[in-house]
């Protein structure tokens, strides 16, 4: 809840400072004009703007530093585990079930054999008698054609 009321305070001290940066007026240019800070000179006087608004920023960034310095404190009080499985709840350990014996299925079981190597088509760049093997190896392992 205290960390929640920091971090607002941080983001509306952050804001601040950006809106104080914008309305002061800087050296050498009058770009600050565009954001107001011409009609501020008549509020506070020709020295009393730039006098005041660089004290408030000043303080603003002195407060947004402490809130930062509060938030690491904060997030350094966290404990986060070390590690994932410290982190995990833990479960009760149970023996593996062995998986029950395959059922018969209504589909057909596959071939295991090679199907035959003569399917009646030509082989590349071979005639398309029988017995052309193309240079291919015969299945049976031996390394000789066979007519």
């Amino acid at each position: 809840m205290l960390q929640t009321i920091v971090l607002i305070f941080h983001v509306l001290t952050s804001l601040l400072i950006v809106g104080l940066v914008l309305l002061q007026r800087g050296k050498g240019a009058d770009a600050g004009t565009g954001f107001g800070a011409g009609a501020s000179g008549t509020v506070f006087g020709a020295r009393g703007s730039a006098n005041f608004l660089s004290r408030a920023t000043a303080a603003l960034a002195t407060v947004f530093f402490l809130t930062s310095l509060t938030l690491a404190f904060f997030a350094n009080q966290q404990t986060a585990p070390e590690s994932l499985l410290e982190g995990a709840v833990p479960t009760e350990q149970t023996q593996p079930q062995a998986t029950p014996p395959a059922e018969q299925s209504d589909l057909p079981e596959l071939p295991t054999e090679a199907p035959p190597a003569d399917d009646g088509l030509p082989s590349i760049g071979g005639d398309a008698g029988e017995g052309s093997t193309g240079g291919a190896a015969p299945a049976d392992g031996t390394g000789e054609q066979s007519n």
